[in-house]
């Protein structure tokens, strides 16, 4: 047991001190630290640019103070002027940069306004829709007015239909909890997959390191094969949490000094919707996460034993790559459908269940039978794996030269008998 700490030990503060690390660290911190106060960089960046400024040529001389009291309701920063020059004159203006745009207002055929707008470039999607939302509702008011409905008749017209949803089941969840689970488990799948797809790379990344240095030899003569390969497993775990609660920490501490109003909204989950969440939800996302963690890493420690040289790992981990996308995926379009067959006979999968399955735990109110069921399945299949791949573990940190086929393992089990 002694040695298995050592390896632990090891394989965590060298990975831990490495350039590589610590700039990644840096790096991601930076971005979610940016994330956190983007609507602070988004508003410093406003304030440098001029206002928004849209010339109107109104036609008809009827519809630009209509036009504008529309605009108005839609937007606060992008303001509007009347403009009695030509089109000609106004396409000069912005040119010269006084206007971002202009509008033509006019009628058609049918005595409604309709408009053209101009600018340097339109793909500055929050002006136009503004624009088009504000026409659109001139154009409304003006066709009710033609037909003779009055103002009350209107908005009863366009009051939204009343429809609510209720599960007659008695341990259905509501509509209210089946938003805060969704987002919830959104985020959490988020973070299961990127961290799984990443770490289990470091793994076989790390085994494969190893093997070039050529003192494998040295290391499987004193240490049995599944003592090193989870090592190296519970390390890079470890190196995964420092680092994974380092970015977290930055990002908490971000959104809690930006988000506008969070001291009165109760803390940063109750803003975003996530302070009635059940313990248990997660719980069962942080034993889904071990869980899956511990699959792919052993996985990823076999597929990297068999590689000689680091450039071989990610062609190697492919296959293991596109298992935990399929279950990403798969786990997106189950957060629409939760209760679909196909989302149920994939939670069962052993390489989906981490996602899959706590998909639907999230979502759904499941008897404990079933839980438990993927549970052990997963379980078994990690021991499983764990056993086989100890065996190949030990023949393939043997094996040098060009190695990147699927058919080594069998080359590998044979140099463990030796």
């Amino acid at each position: 047991m002694n040695k298995f700490w050592i390896i632990v030990s090891n394989t965590y503060m060298t990975k831990l001190k490495t350039k590589s690390f610590i700039i990644s660290t840096l790096i991601i911190g930076l971005i979610v630290f940016a994330l956190g106060n983007m609507q602070n960089i988004i508003d410093f960046f406003n304030k440098q640019d001029k206002a928004t400024t849209i010339a109107v040529i109104d036609e008809t001389e009827e519809l630009f103070e209509p036009f504008k009291a529309q605009l108005d309701v839609f937007s606060e920063e992008l303001t509007v002027e009347k403009y009695s020059g030509t089109e000609e004159e106004a396409t000069l203006k912005v040119e010269e940069e006084d206007y971002t745009g202009f509008i033509i207002l006019s009628y058609n055929e049918a005595n409604l306004p309709q408009g053209t707008f101009k600018a340097m470039s339109i793909t500055d999607n929050d002006v136009n829709t503004k624009l088009e939302q504000a026409l659109q509702q001139l154009k409304t008011t003006i066709a009710t007015s033609q037909i003779g409905l009055e103002p009350s008749q209107v908005e009863k017209l366009y009051e939204p239909v009343f429809f609510e949803k209720i599960a007659l089941a008695e341990d259905a969840k509501t509509e209210e909890e089946l938003m805060q689970a969704r987002g919830i488990v959104y985020v959490l799948l988020f973070f299961i997959y990127i961290s799984v797809i990443m770490y289990a790379s470091m793994i076989a990344t790390e085994v494969a390191t190893e093997k070039t240095s050529r003192v494998m030899e040295i290391i499987i003569s004193s240490v049995s094969p599944v003592t090193q390969m989870f090592g190296k497993i519970l390390g890079i775990a470890l190196l995964s949490l420092t680092q994974l609660a380092a970015i977290l920490a930055i990002g908490y501490f971000s959104l809690s000094s930006n988000v506008d109003n969070i001291q009165n909204s109760g803390g940063v989950l109750e803003f975003f919707g996530f302070a009635n969440i059940p313990a248990s939800t997660i719980i069962y996302g942080f034993v889904f996460f071990i869980l899956g963690y511990l699959l792919y890493s052993t996985l990823a420690a076999v597929l990297g034993s068999l590689v000689s040289r680091i450039e071989d790992v990610q062609q190697m981990i492919m296959p293991m790559t596109l298992l935990i996308v399929a279950a990403f995926m798969i786990a997106m379009f189950g957060l629409g459908v939760p209760e679909a067959p196909f989302i149920t006979v994939t939670s069962y999968i052993p390489f989906f269940t981490p996602m899959i399955m706590f998909l639907r735990v999230g979502m759904l109110n499941l008897p404990w039978w079933e839980i438990t069921l993927s549970i052990t399945l997963l379980v078994g299949t990690i021991v499983a794996l764990a056993l086989f791949g100890a065996k190949v573990y030990r023949g393939g940190v043997l094996m040098y030269g060009k190695s990147s086929s699927f058919k080594d393992i069998k080359k590998a089990l044979q140099l463990t008998k030796k």
